[in-house]
């Protein structure tokens, strides 16, 4: 049986840390393909939820959590997707 089977779900989080590479800083754009190679990776082994924390901060990318999400969304297939946290002091429900 498979933890489907049994109820159960198994789910992965990224707050989109800046990646490193034999001590070289990965650039932005190279972070996010890593992401987004990480989601495929997480799908190609059966995980069925991948989240994306939003973070404003040095040392991640991850400001943008539903482009980042749907770059995923066009590079995956049924892995569901989803934010794993949301700054809402920076969404103004009056603006």
């Amino acid at each position: 049986m498979t933890a489907t089977e049994f109820g159960l779900e198994f789910g992965l989080n990224s707050f989109g840390e800046v990646a490193t590479d034999g001590g070289r800083t990965l650039s932005d754009a190279e972070t996010v393909r890593l992401l987004i190679e990480e989601a495929r990776l997480a799908e190609s082994v059966g995980i069925d939820v991948f989240s994306v924390g939003e973070h404003y901060r040095a040392g991640h990318n991850d400001s943008a959590t539903p482009v980042l999400l749907a770059a995923i969304a066009t590079a995956t297939e049924r892995i569901r997707l989803g934010t794993a946290v949301t700054v809402l002091s920076t969404n103004d429900p009056y603006g």
